[in-house]
């Protein structure tokens, strides 16, 4: 079936769960649209995040998706009951993949779940581990400058490597074996957060589980793509097209991305 993916996101982050689906399905159109202008989500309240969302969703079924990838954790939270109910596609969200896979790597069952305010404050992430093992013993950490940081563009260097370290100063003498990076966002300064919490500890994004998850959908429903044609891809984003080509040409390592503006 060749209609297109849709993933959507509060801004560049979800460019993470993106790449993961164009590498496990090379055939598969994606269409993102990443709510830039209104970004951060993680500080709103639940009202505005399922109305962007919302707004985000429906712009992409009327470019006729065949299923939706909501690459957003805080949106996941608020939103993916109700995308589920009333879409008449298969919709996706990112948190519970992220749990399933910091459930088979984590030894000792102790888990931080970095993520936004709003998704720390949902509860998403304890709910979605201790339905997996009761035995989790799970550490949230709100990290509100994180997304920020990277919606600037300005996540290398020793600049952003202090901001880094600063917001996780508060695990500095817990114990734990995984961190979950519960914002689709955090890949894109993996690098600095791993430096910080140090190499025996494992961390990981919901990115590759979330792929594995609309390969697996997508053939169950018998909607994989099996034409030949080369897909093209279409980005919008709802603010600077400039900004978010150069962080989006540099994480996908695509050159001249079709990027488009869009106005929910």
């Amino acid at each position: 079936m060749n209609a297109p993916i849709g993933v959507i996101d509060s801004g560049v982050g979800g460019l993470t769960v993106a790449k993961q689906i164009i590498n496990v399905l090379p055939n598969e159109t994606i269409y993102y649209i990443g709510d830039t202008a209104r970004c951060p989500y993680g500080p709103r309240n639940r009202h505005e995040v399922l109305k962007f969302t919302w707004q985000m969703a429906n712009a992409l079924v009327k470019m006729n998706i065949k299923m939706l990838v909501i690459a957003c954790n805080t949106a996941t939270a608020v939103a993916l009951e109700s995308l589920q109910k009333h879409l008449s596609i298969p919709v996706i969200g990112v948190i519970n993949a992220g749990a399933r896979a910091a459930e088979k790597k984590t030894k000792k069952n102790e888990i931080v779940v970095l993520a936004t305010e709003g998704t720390i404050k949902s509860g998403a992430y304890e709910n979605a581990l201790l339905s997996l093992s009761t035995k989790a013993k799970i550490i949230p950490l709100a990290c509100p400058t994180f997304v920020p940081l990277v919606e600037s563009g300005e996540y290398e260097g020793q600049f952003a490597f202090d901001l880094v370290a600063k917001g996780l100063k508060p695990l500095k003498n817990k114990k734990f074996d995984t961190v979950i990076l519960g914002c689709t966002h955090y890949p894109i300064i993996q690098h600095h957060i791993e430096k910080v919490v140090g190499s025996d500890v494992f961390v990981l994004s919901s990115a590759e589980e979330t792929a594995k998850e609309v390969k697996e959908l997508l053939a169950y429903e018998q909607k994989l793509n099996t034409s030949s044609e080369e897909p093209h891809h279409i980005f919008y984003a709802t603010g600077s097209v400039p900004i978010f080509r150069t962080i989006a040409e540099n994480w996908l390592s695509i050159n001249d991305l079709d990027i488009r503006r869009i106005k929910l």
